[in-house]
Parts: structure tokens; C-alpha cells; sequence
């Protein structure tokens, strides 16, 4: 008897897209309801695009786009937008690196002066970069050398699923090549990457579309037109044998294992990606997940166990290869053999058995929910999920149709994206606990 499916919510946020004569693509969806606006730039370079021996590049980069401008001094950026009220961050990601603010409508046309004033020409210089050398440096030894579980498992499982220095290597680089960086790397990365054909401007919120087209105009149309640089291929071979390594962390109270499968493209093969997204969630979200309910609340072999697409956990902001994850944390006298054969006989279950009446409908619904309130209700999250489409897809309507694609997921897709995830195809991680006790 096939499962009941899930009433799904839509959305229908307009969608407006024009490209300026220099290549720059531009995004707006209007929302009159609060006057509020996000804004969003990103770019088409991440971790994945930083050459050999300049590991962390790509994040430094977006440290040293904050540092001020063609016309702007050092930490203008940040007074003007919170002077206006407004907040603001970037981020650097696999494939992309994007840069934003939320701002009363008010401030709209200052925010596009910030925003093209630094695409024309961050402020290089040795000071800035010896600087936010030392940053990013203090940045990995709070979040990864010195903190518990620190990199695990976006930093600890890639270079066991890949083999290519792209795909593998620590994205948030290592002391020896961050000091060794020069303003001239710096100037030739931004002369590569940070190109206006190589950029999204998406706006989102509080804003009419003819005047906004005219002041993106203004202010962006003089940027100096640049070619986006051409994208190479990323792709590797799928792992033929499974590979599992271990380390002990000297500050993890308690063991951890993470591991990972490849999936089909995201991009290229969208339909075939989806019902791990959904699979993702059947396994761990939620009380009455399947992995859940088994593995910490029957057996207990495990305190805490997550799934999720992509090593940074959206699976909408990807490109190939990317992989499904699933990551536990177990008690002190944990099993981690146990915890992966109990991993392969619920996916052979699943696979064998399918889905329990309602199990999919269920999960369907609260993902779409999560789509539609928790991800792009704020203008903020709309701009930045519409800009990461256009830049990956050149589709930033899809947002509107995200919700009805995870709904019309079937059963059986589900149960032969289960079929996959087999031993021979899995790549895993093991953290032994390095604390006393």
C-alpha cells in the first residue's frame, strides 16, 4: 500500500534578473511588507578554487574584503552598515563565497556603494594582510585546535573520501601556507576570482524593481568588466573499497565517528539527489528517526546521531562531488563497529522493507516547513538562497519550487537512494577520546 503524501507549503516570491553589460548578474525579489531589505553578493570562488600551497586562501580572502576599499578606509564598511542600523558577514564555502547585510530599506543605495566599491578594489596592503594572517590564525586554534571535536568531520573526512588536493585538503588552511602569503597573491587572487562576470548581486525585501534596477546601474555599471574565469572540472572517481581512519582528539570527552558516501550531482542530476536529501532526514530528524530510535533511544550505543547533505550541511548550496553524511557521538565505552553494522541493517531495512505508512509524509512536510519558515521567511536568507541559485543554476526561482520537488520524492526512490550506502562505498572517520576519566 503506498504511503500517504504530504501537503506541502509553496511560496511565490517574484523573481526579477538582469545582467549588466559587465557581466554582473543581478537578482531582486521584491516584498513589500516590512521596510526591511537583505543584500547579498557572491562570488563563484571558495575552498575548492585556492591553489596548491595557499590552503586557506579563500577564507583569508574574505577576511581582507572587509579591510577596506577603493574609497573607503579600514572598518568604514562596518560603521556605515551598523550606523544604518543594519547587520552584516561573509561566509567562504566549498564551492562559493558570499558577502551580506540586512538593512532598513532606507539604507538600500548605501549598501550598493559598499557592496561595488569593494568588487571594484579591496585595500591590499602588507599591514592588512599580516593582520588578517593573524585572525584567521587565532580563528583555527578556537575553533579547530583548541576546542573539542574541533574540524570533525568538515575538516577531518574529506581527505579519507578524496583523493584530489581540490576536494581534500583543510579549507581553513595551514599555519605555514597563511604566513606565507604576499599582497600579490592577494592581488592575483582578486584579479581571478572577484571578477563582476564571476559575481551575483541579489537583493530581497523592501524594494521597488525600477528603482533599484537604476541604482544597481549607478553604482555597479562602471565596476570594470571582467570574464568569470572558467570552472574546472572537480570530479573523481567514487571510492571501490571502504577506507576508515582514527585519530585521538585530546580534548573530546567522549569517541565520534562520522562517515560518508558519495551522491549523485547536485546540479547535473537534481532528481537523483533529492531522495538522499529526504533520506537524510527519514534516518535522523526527529524523534521517531529511524537511526534515532534505534541507535540512541533502543540500543543506546549512541548519545547523539545527525545526517545531513554536504560537509557544511546545506544540501542546496552544492556542487559534484559532494557526499551524505552521518555523524554520532557514543559514551564512554562506546562500539563504534557496532554503531556502523547497526547503520548497514537499518539502511538495508529501509531498503528492503521501505517506509512505514505516513513515515514520508511526515518528513516531507517538516522539511518543506524548515524551507519555507526557517530558511528564506527572512529577506536575508531569501537573497542569499535566490543568489547561491542563480550563481550554481542560473535558476533563482527554484526557491519557489524547493518544497513541491522534496514532496513529489516517491517511496521508492527513497528506499533505492537507502540501496546505495553500502560498506564497500563508505569513507570513515573514527575521533578516539583523548580526555582523562
Amino acid at each position: 500500500m503506498p504511503t500517504r503524501r504530504a501537503t506541502i507549503p509553496a511560496t511565490r516570491y517574484p523573481v526579477e534578473r538582469l545582467t549588466l553589460d559587465n557581466g554582473l548578474r543581478v537578482v531582486l525579489t521584491p516584498d513589500r511588507s516590512a521596510p526591511v531589505i537583505g543584500v547579498a553578493v557572491v562570488y563563484d570562488v571558495g575552498i575548492r578554487s585556492e591553489p596548491e600551497g595557499r590552503t586557506g586562501f579563500a577564507h583569508l580572502f574574505e577576511h581582507l574584503m572587509f579591510q577596506g576599499s577603493e574609497n573607503l578606509e579600514k572598518l568604514a564598511h562596518f560603521r556605515l552598515v551598523q550606523g544604518a542600523g543594519g547587520t552584516f558577514n561573509g561566509s567562504t564555502h566549498l564551492d562559493y563565497t558570499d558577502y551580506y547585510e540586512t538593512l532598513p530599506s532606507n539604507a538600500l543605495e548605501r549598501a550598493l556603494f559598499l557592496e561595488a566599491d569593494r568588487m571594484r578594489g579591496p585595500r591590499l596592503t602588507e599591514e592588512n594582510l599580516r593582520n588578517q594572517v593573524d585572525v584567521v590564525k587565532e580563528e583555527i586554534r578556537v575553533n579547530v585546535l583548541n576546542r573539542p571535536y574541533g574540524g570533525f568531520p568538515w575538516l577531518t573526512l574529506p581527505p579519507v573520501l578524496f583523493d584530489t588536493f581540490p576536494n581534500a585538503h583543510d579549507g581553513y588552511g595551514s599555519f605555514d601556507d597563511l604566513e606565507s602569503a604576499t599582497v600579490a597573491d592577494a592581488a592575483d587572487f582578486f584579479r581571478h576570482y572577484y571578477a563582476s562576470g564571476n559575481a551575483v548581486l541579489s537583493l530581497s525585501g523592501d524594494i521597488d524593481v525600477a528603482e533599484t534596477v537604476e541604482l544597481v546601474e549607478r553604482h555597479f555599471g562602471d565596476v570594470p568588466a571582467r570574464p568569470a574565469p572558467e570552472r574546472p572540472s572537480f570530479a573523481e572517481p567514487d571510492l571501490v573499497a571502504e577506507r576508515r581512519v582514527s585519530y585521538t582528539d585530546r580534548l573530546a570527552p567522549l569517541p565520534a565517528v562520522a562517515s560518508a558516501w558519495r551522491v549523485p550531482d547536485p546540479i547535473n542530476d537534481f532528481a537523483g539527489y533529492l531522495p538522499y536529501v529526504v533520506l537524510a532526514e527519514v534516518l535522523t530528524d526527529g524523534d521517531a528517526a529511524r537511526l534515532v530510535e534505534r541507535l540512541v533511544q533502543r540500543d543506546r550505543a549512541v548519545t547523539s546521531v545527525g545526517g545531513y547533505l554536504g560537509f557544511m550541511g546545506d544540501p542546496f548550496d552544492v556542487r559534484d562531488p559532494t557526499a551524505f553524511l552521518l555523524q554520532a557521538h557514543l559514551p564512554p565505552d562506546g562500539d563504534v563497529d557496532k554503531v556502523l553494522r547497526t547503520v548497514d541493517e537499518e539502511l538495508d531495512r529501509l531498503a528492503t522493507d521501505g517506509l512505514t505508512d505516513g513515515e514520508l509524509a511526515r518528513t516531507q512536510a517538516r522539511m518543506a516547513t524548515h524551507l519555507v519558515l526557517r530558511d528564506t521567511d527572512a529577506v536575508l536568507g531569501r537573497a542569499l538562497r535566490m543568489a547561491v541559485l542563480e550563481q550554481q543554476r542560473g535558476e533563482p526561482g527554484l526557491l519557489n519550487e524547493l518544497p513541491r520537488l522534496l514532496g513529489e520524492v516517491t517511496e521508492e526512490s527513497v528506499r533505492a537512494a537507502a540501496a546505495t550506502l553500502r560498506p564497500g562505498r563508505r569513507a570513515t572517520v573514527e575521533v578516539l577520546a583523548g580526555v582523562d576519566r
